[in-house]
């Protein structure tokens, strides 16, 4: 499972949208708790690197002032983010072919254009996924993904069957 701040997640997800149609990336800061679940506190954007429209790569500059940064504390990047203009919150083909770091987590936000009267369109997140490399690298696999101060929805007890039939006018 991945529990993941919601000013980090706020933070993420508005890169994703600014950056529409290019893609945007950066790099998740957090922990791994000792039964597995990532911990993500901070997320930091980094300038997209890539070269061609459809790919992202991340300032190897920022990785290393970061870690540096980090030292060998408890928090440390746990993972990295990008987005997925006018595409699925999935990992592609080309995602798969580039993935490295089996411990890292992979978030992906799904982005699409929304029309702008008058301009160009304006992207809108749909949705975030998180995954993480499985099987030697050869596929991805999907995280739960929750934020820090998720809970459950308050559930109503069923009433009894006499208390039921009493307000169905029985």
């Amino acid at each position: 499972m991945m529990i993941v701040a919601r000013e980090a997640l706020r933070q993420v997800v508005e890169a994703a949208e600014a950056a529409y149609p290019a893609e945007c990336c950066g790099l998740l800061v957090g922990r791994t708790h000792p039964n597995g679940t990532i911990e993500v506190t901070r997320a930091h954007p980094s300038p997209n690197l890539g070269k061609q429209p459809n790919r992202f790569e991340i300032d190897p500059r920022l990785w290393v002032d970061l870690s540096r940064a980090l030292g060998r504390g408890p928090m440390k990047v746990v993972g990295l983010y990008h987005s997925h203009p006018d595409g699925p919150a999935q990992p592609s083909a080309i995602d798969l072919e580039a993935a490295w770091g089996e411990e890292l987590v992979w978030l992906i936000v799904g982005v699409s254009g929304t029309p702008v009267e008058g301009g160009e369109p304006r992207g809108q997140a749909l949705q975030v996924t998180a995954h993480i490399l499985d099987l030697g690298g050869r596929q991805f696999r999907e995280l739960p993904l929750r934020t820090a101060d998720w809970h459950a929805a308050p559930v109503r007890a069923l009433p009894e069957d006499g208390e039921r039939k009493k307000d169905d006018g029985e």
